[in-house]
């Protein structure tokens, strides 16, 4: 049975860093793509990134422009983890962060099924 558990939310002030971390178990992701997805109140679940595996040790990091330069995505193979570190946070980086891994190797594809974690909050003071 595959599990994603989500950690290192918290309450951080605007500027201020954190870093998520994803346990998958129940599968080896190293040829899966993973990604965070997070939800605001009141608003739709949205991408924050994604890391897709292009093929022998290649991966593909793509993200939302609202994080580029702030927010890196990160993989760990050997532990079946992964990490998202968010930097430079502010206010409307405020939301639920959901770990994502698809259920198909490759590249990641919004219209395919994945596996979900039950979310962590992150929450920016101003």
């Amino acid at each position: 049975q595959v599990q994603l558990v989500e950690s290192g939310g918290g309450l951080v002030q605007a500027g201020g860093s954190l870093r998520l971390s994803c346990a998958a178990s129940g599968r080896t992701f190293s040829t899966f793509a993973m990604g965070w997805f997070r939800q605001a109140p009141g608003k739709e679940r949205e991408v924050v990134t994604t890391i897709s595996w292009l093929g022998v040790n290649t991966y593909y990091a793509d993200y939302a422009d609202s994080v580029k330069g702030r927010f890196t995505i990160s993989r760990d193979n050997a532990k079946n983890m992964l990490y998202l570190q968010m930097n430079s946070l502010r206010p409307e980086d405020t939301a639920v962060y959901y770990c994502a891994a698809a259920q198909k190797e490759g590249r990641w594809d919004p219209l395919a099924e994945a596996y979900w974690g039950q979310g962590t909050q992150v929450t920016v003071s101003s």
